[in-house]
């Protein structure tokens, strides 16, 4: 039963950085932009990562991204040391287990929403039939399926913000994660995308890790890490 127990435990953390160093080297001179971070979070957990310029918040990101590898430490997808994979190998694991909503959305203006966000699906090779369906499907939770014909210019900001969202979500990831997402909207269509990304990450079991400078919107998730100096300093879990 012992076995059994530590089996789940592990099971329970879909995301994980273990000792995670990032050094950036400039000449003789050596930056620490994290140092020896440890994190572990569960599906469907709503995280929040906050702290001053240069605290090492967006060099975390791309590290769990798998955008960056660490100096030292690992990252796990799904219990999978991503320190061992290939490059291919981790261009499929981002393809299948990770979304990315960005500050500026990085939308294809030329094409229209509904193929923007299908275009995470269609990297993976999914027929067309069934990623047109996730497409349409997502596009009417954030209530959108009316402009899936549009070009992401004929849309607002906010309405931008929730295209990238659903992009995100296309190919049912186990890690979503958002650098500054509400830096381009006001704050009442902020928090209302806030509010969406928090309840699609709790149907879904899929991890959100988000990046802000927003404490407010930071009250909003289940726990807060608090970055300085690469370190994480404070850690706040949220009541309820």
């Amino acid at each position: 039963m012992k076995g059994m127990s530590v089996a789940l435990e592990k099971e329970a953390y879909a995301a994980e950085a273990i000792d995670l160093t990032k050094i950036y080297r400039s000449g003789v001179y050596e930056v620490y932009a994290l140092r020896r971070v440890n994190l572990r979070v569960r599906r469907g957990e709503f995280l929040a990562v906050v702290g001053p310029s240069g605290s090492g918040k967006s060099t975390l990101l791309n590290l769990l991204g798998t955008l960056d590898k660490p100096t030292s430490g690992k990252v796990l997808i799904d219990n999978v040391d991503t320190s061992k994979l290939s490059s291919g190998e981790l261009a499929r694991l981002r393809s299948r287990k990770i979304g990315f909503v960005f500050q500026a959305y990085n939308l294809i203006n030329r094409t229209s929403v509904l193929r923007n966000v299908e275009l995470p699906a269609m990297v993976l090779g999914v027929p067309v039939e069934e990623r047109r369906k996730r497409a349409l499907e997502l596009l009417e939770i954030m209530d959108l399926k009316d402009k899936a014909y549009r070009k992401p210019t004929e849309l607002s900001g906010g309405e931008q913000q929730r295209v990238a969202i659903a992009r995100a979500l296309i190919n049912n990831p186990t890690l979503v994660l958002a650098d500054e997402p509400t830096g381009n909207v006001d704050t009442k269509t902020g928090k209302a995308s806030f509010e969406l990304l928090a309840r699609l990450c709790h149907e879904r079991g899929a991890i959100v890790v988000v990046v802000t400078h927003n404490l407010e919107l930071a009250s909003m998730t289940d726990r807060i890490i608090h970055l300085r100096d690469g370190v994480i300093v404070r850690e706040e879990v949220r009541a309820g």
